[in-house]
């Protein structure tokens, strides 16, 4: 549905150290960048910008697709290993669907980061 999305953030060199570490498991990296921002995206396609915020952001949710539960998996530990707080570890959400295994991790700028596969365990 969306092509792209544009996310306010209070110190851009910090959010695209966190971005970047904690979504390479992912495929992620830097698409494009300059004066407006930094645009993420896998392939070269900017998907996620960070833009400077002119007031304090209002904490988001952010559902990332992973491949494979090994991805989540890793996506966690990279995501804490660069500075985010857990706010859920890697496992199951039966709540949601029978394969849905995701983690959550608090960003820099308190936005609830997650990684989501929703393919059963190879």
């Amino acid at each position: 549905m969306f092509d792209h999305l544009s996310l306010g953030v209070s110190d851009l060199p910090a959010s695209e150290a966190f971005f970047l570490q904690a979504l390479a498991p992912l495929g992620v990296a830097v698409a494009m960048q300059g004066p407006f921002g930094i645009g993420m995206g896998r392939h070269g396609k900017p998907s996620l910008w960070l833009v400077p915020a002119t007031v304090p952001p209002a904490p988001l949710h952010l559902a990332f697709a992973a491949e494979t539960r090994a991805q989540v998996d890793a996506f966690y530990a990279a995501a804490l290993a660069a500075g985010g707080r857990d706010n859920g570890a890697p496992g199951l959400r039966p709540h949601y669907h029978p394969n849905y295994y995701g983690a959550f991790v608090i960003g820099p700028d308190g936005h609830n980061v997650e990684a989501v596969c929703h393919r059963p365990e190879d």
